[in-house]
């Protein structure tokens, strides 16, 4: 297993783990437990502090999504410089699906920082949400990143059915989803 193949796993992990935290991001911004669903939920289960859950996955994707990044130059087959990397605007490879995802990671960065207690703390709740609220479109951005990004870096055409871009497809569509059933339950406690 080459160094592009490592780069490739931690990616596909990295997205599990940022759909489980989005997932919880939504469910947290809701009033879950006055669900009858979330009343359904074994109790050794509701004892876990899902803000904790929240940002533990936080962290653990952006280890994940850092690794996966740095792994790309140290591969000589890969074309990319650790410059390209930042801003692969001008990569040999698939340059826009590669900002894609530069583009996601630091959306992503933007949203952690601004959720450590010493910056949340000095602007407003709505300011913050808003910030937050970037999380929907870095999801967007990973996924497609995820979904037409050739692994192997050889510029191929992107086959939908491989099991790579499946689960990455799987994980879009649970979250448009979410979001749409997000977005529901929002206009609902709107009226």
């Amino acid at each position: 297993m080459n160094t592009l193949d490592i780069s490739g796993t931690l990616g596909l992990i990295a997205t599990i783990i940022l759909t489980i935290n989005i997932l919880l991001g939504m469910l947290l911004s809701s009033v879950y437990k006055k669900s009858v669903h979330w009343k359904r939920v074994p109790t050794y289960l509701q004892r876990y502090n899902l803000t904790d859950v929240h940002n533990y996955t936080a962290y653990l994707a952006l280890v994940l999504v850092c690794l996966h990044v740095v792994l790309i130059p140290i591969d000589v087959a890969s074309s990319f410089n650790w410059l390209q990397i930042l801003w692969p605007l001008y990569a040999k490879h698939q340059p826009y699906m590669a900002i894609l995802g530069s583009l996601s990671l630091y959306a992503f960065l933007i949203v952690l920082l601004t959720t450590q207690k010493v910056v949340k703390n000095k602007m407003s709740f709505r300011i913050w949400k808003n910030i937050h609220l970037m999380a929907y479109g870095a999801a967007l951005l990973f996924i497609i990143h995820g979904i037409w990004m050739d692994p192997e870096l050889k510029d191929r055409p992107t086959d939908f059915f491989d099991a790579e871009k499946l689960l990455s497809e799987i994980c879009g569509i649970i979250l448009i989803a979410a979001s749409v059933l997000r977005f529901r339950y929002f206009m609902q406690k709107q009226r």
